[in-house]
């Protein structure tokens, strides 16, 4: 009976909280791309119209002025004669770009971005006109217009000003309608092709094994970026969607990312150090200077002078040891080796470049 109610327990909780995949496994949707299947820039120049005074200055911005001439034109209104009267401030230059996702369709949506391109000041409530939208072969892909929205406060006094955010810039949320389609067939794709985001000869040949596992012999690792699809003999929708959502455990190169600029560091799991000795110390001299005021006695006939007083503090930091760090140390063994050493980031690149330099960093060191 006690066996029933254990086994009954066990299945209950089995159903409640299944197991999740193993540690480290991932979607191979999520480390990889189809090829061919991507994204295509577009660009556009357009007007915004509709500021409150915050837009280009026609004298300075030429481009303006005779965009805003042109505009007006077409619509039926010639002011030609009229050039150097015009001197709104409610009108800006601004370039338009937008991602034209794979598979859009004619009459789909999609975002744009804006960006002033005179010396407008702020875009908030303006309008954009109809712009068309121009991939790298100069066809247009899609038409955009509507009000945007740059999320941005500006607020300006006699003596200071606050700005929040950057009110030259903005976006529009389905803001263009796709014209015209890129062709392209996923379901008449025979031989397609998986490219790995990041390139390794390892992963690719475990997505091959994970593939061939589950649905035969249909891929092969080409190189560390490249898996080949043989799909001659089924349906490449149905296979992809099958491969999509097959896990991998990828593997990472053994590397150290260094920004000296923001003093940022990033290590791989996979950084391992040689038996080294590491001794780190600054000398640090702080002077400081606190001037005391000498007055004379009541009644006499001294002056009174400012009597200069220096306080010079030396640190040689002897309380630094000389470290050893063992062979095959990993990440975690070599952050808290480190961080006992009293070493901070700054530090921490020196040691890290030094260490490499001696030939026991076993890692490729990248410095940007």
């Amino acid at each position: 009976m006690c066996i029933k109610r254990c086994f009954r327990l066990f299945l209950l909780l089995f159903l409640l909280f299944p197991p999740g995949p193993a540690s480290g496994q991932v979607r191979i949707k999520d480390i990889a791309d189809i090829e061919g299947v991507r994204e295509n820039q577009l660009i556009g120049y357009g007007l915004v119209v509709g500021l409150q005074g915050t837009g280009d200055k026609l004298d300075s911005a030429v481009f303006t002025r005779e965009s805003l001439i042109g505009m007006l034109e077409r619509l039926g209104v010639n002011t030609r004669d009229q050039v150097n009267k015009l001197s709104t401030k409610n009108i800006a230059a601004v370039m338009v770009t937008a991602q034209l996702p794979a598979f859009a369709r004619s009459g789909s949506r999609i975002d744009i971005a804006i960006s002033a391109l005179g010396d407008a000041t702020n875009l908030t409530g303006g309008t954009l006109l109809v712009t068309p939208l121009l991939g790298a072969d100069g066809e247009v892909y899609a038409v955009a217009q509507g009000a945007l929205s740059t999320g941005a406060i500006a607020a300006r006094g006699a003596a200071s000003s606050v700005t929040r955010g950057v009110p030259t810039a903005g976006r529009i949320s389905n803001g263009a309608t796709v014209e015209r389609e890129i062709k392209f067939r996923l379901d008449k794709g025979q031989a397609l092709r998986l490219g790995l985001r990041n390139p390794d000869l390892t992963t690719a040949r475990r997505i091959a094994l994970a593939i061939n596992g589950a649905l035969g012999p249909i891929s092969k690792a080409l190189d560390p970026r490249t898996v080949a699809l043989d799909l001659s003999t089924r349906d490449p929708v149905d296979v992809l969607s099958v491969i999509e959502n097959l896990r991998v455990v990828p593997d990472n190169a053994a590397i150290v990312v260094i920004e000296e600029a923001s003093g940022t560091i990033v290590m791989g799991a996979n950084v391992r150090i040689s038996t080294v000795a590491i001794a780190q110390g600054n000398l640090t001299i702080r002077v400081t200077e606190t001037p005391v005021v000498s007055q004379p006695g009541p009644f006499s006939d001294g002056q009174t002078v400012v009597v200069p007083r220096t306080d010079i503090q030396i640190d040689d930091q002897k309380d630094r040891k000389l470290g050893i760090l063992q062979s095959g140390v990993t990440l975690r063994e070599l952050v808290s080796s480190l961080n006992a050493l009293g070493v901070g980031p700054r530090d921490l690149i020196s040691i890290l470049q030094t260490i490499k330099t001696a030939g026991a960093l076993q890692a490729d060191l990248v410095v940007r």
